[in-house]
């Protein structure tokens, strides 16, 4: 198995989130799209993707309308991170207007203006897409860097923390993280993937074990 090889690509994989354009959503975005850049080492572009993906989202609010479907989709290619909001209505097009001081509006797509590096929008027979595309510092991830081995004991460190809430009956997922937690899943694996190979462990023995122990507590469950 080529640990970093696969951990690498994944690390990167597009996503994509698809919700309804609610301002109470707001929030819970912005906090996947940090979660995924920390995972995906892109920390010099959190705040600006953040700042973008807030705006794209709220001038689907205002001028298509509260809980249009409406999806995220973030990917990377080459050094540019691209983000894009897709929404149904290819008539409502967003543009830049100078607000006044005074003026409580308008300001969105020219704060993403100002804050992207290029952005832009495409229509087509279905939707329409608003994408933004961000320079980052650096475009590849070293299968050998350290900073996978720090998430992966910072996790394994939480884990009790995690079971412990689990015991009293706390959830820390919202309902847009639940709808990214299998990607989410992929890249904590593959960080400890990396911790395994740094450590001198067989990662497919370890990934055997752990398969034969899930499939032992699931056949112990009734439903």
């Amino acid at each position: 198995m080529e640990i970093g090889r696969a951990a690498s690509c994944l690390r990167r994989k597009p996503w994509k989130l698809p919700f309804l354009a609610e301002p109470q959503e707001v929030n819970a975005l912005r906090r996947l799209v940090r979660l995924h850049l920390e995972l995906w080492e892109l920390p010099d572009v959190i705040e600006t993707a953040q700042l973008c993906v807030s705006e794209l989202v709220s001038n689907v609010i205002v001028h298509v309308g509260p809980g249009t479907p409406t999806t995220l989709a973030v990917s990377m290619s080459e050094e540019r991170l691209r983000i894009e909001v897709h929404d149904p209505d290819a008539r409502a097009l967003p543009t830049v207007m100078e607000a006044g001081l005074d003026c409580e509006g308008g300001r969105g797509m020219a704060l993403v203006a100002a804050s992207a590096d290029r952005w832009g929008v495409e229509l087509l027979p279905d939707r329409k897409v608003t994408w933004v595309e961000l320079a980052t510092e650096h475009g590849s991830v070293s299968p050998q860097s350290r900073p996978h081995i720090n998430r992966a004991e910072g996790l394994l460190g939480l884990y009790g923390a995690a079971r412990s809430q689990e015991a009293a009956g706390v959830s820390s997922f919202g309902r847009l993280a639940l709808a990214c937690a299998e990607e989410t899943a992929i890249d904590i694996i593959a960080d400890l993937l990396h911790w395994l190979h740094a450590h001198g462990r067989d990662a497919d023995d370890v990934l055997d074990r752990a398969q034969i122990f899930f499939e032992a507590e699931l056949g112990t469950h009734t439903w």
